[in-house]
């Protein structure tokens, strides 16, 4: 007999996440099939990433019936206080422009230079699983460490990808997130990071 797979909605918009997140998924998971939000977007008005991605996990719960991710996720830097953060995809406005916002990042480090250029992407997954009394909801988070490039590299990834240089690859041959393909992100990014600390609260979906 074949089993059906086991759905959980995944709370954005963004192809970028969806392809990315189908991946980690189903490296341990290939029973739990992702698929797409097509609700209406919340209004993201929480100060922390868990904020923010509980409020979209919860809306497409409740808009799907289903068990719902959502990941709030951007680019800390340490110099400027862990700024962009939660406004990461919105740093140079609200159009969300990508190359807007990684310019302007690098704009205000011009004068930065290392040691003090370090950062880190960081992921916050909610799962909200709808029931009774409110249902179940969990929060993880992973947190991948590093530092800003003075210039963008690569066209891999999306986001902050090409200025990011992970920590504890050889020195004199660092590469940028940018530069590396999809199988490398998707081993060690902060979602995979994030999702491994979610793998065990998947049991119930």
């Amino acid at each position: 007999m074949v089993v059906a797979p086991r759905s959980v909605v995944l709370a954005t918009h963004n192809t970028h996440k969806i392809e990315e997140f189908r991946a980690i998924v189903a490296a341990t998971r290939p029973d739990l099939e992702v698929i797409g939000y097509d609700g209406p977007e919340p209004v993201e008005d929480g100060v922390t990433f868990a904020e923010n991605a509980l409020i979209k996990a919860r809306a497409a719960a409740a808009h799907t019936g289903l068990p719902a991710l959502a990941d709030d996720s951007g680019i800390c830097v340490d110099v400027l206080g862990g700024a962009p953060g939660v406004f990461s995809a919105y740093w140079a406005g609200h159009a969300k422009d990508a190359a807007a916002n990684l310019n302007l990042l690098l704009d205000q480090l011009a004068d930065i230079r290392d040691p003090h250029r370090t950062a880190s992407f960081v992921s916050t997954i909610a799962l909200v699983i709808p029931g009774e009394a409110g249902g179940t909801e969990h929060v993880v988070e992973g947190r991948w460490l590093g530092r800003l490039a003075e210039s963008a590299s690569g066209g891999g990834g999306f986001g902050y990808d090409p200025i990011f240089l992970p920590d504890g690859q050889p020195q004199g041959a660092e590469r940028t997130v940018g530069e590396w393909n999809a199988t490398e992100k998707n081993a060690a990014s902060h979602r995979a990071r994030a999702f491994r600390e979610l793998g065990p609260l998947l049991a119930s979906v």
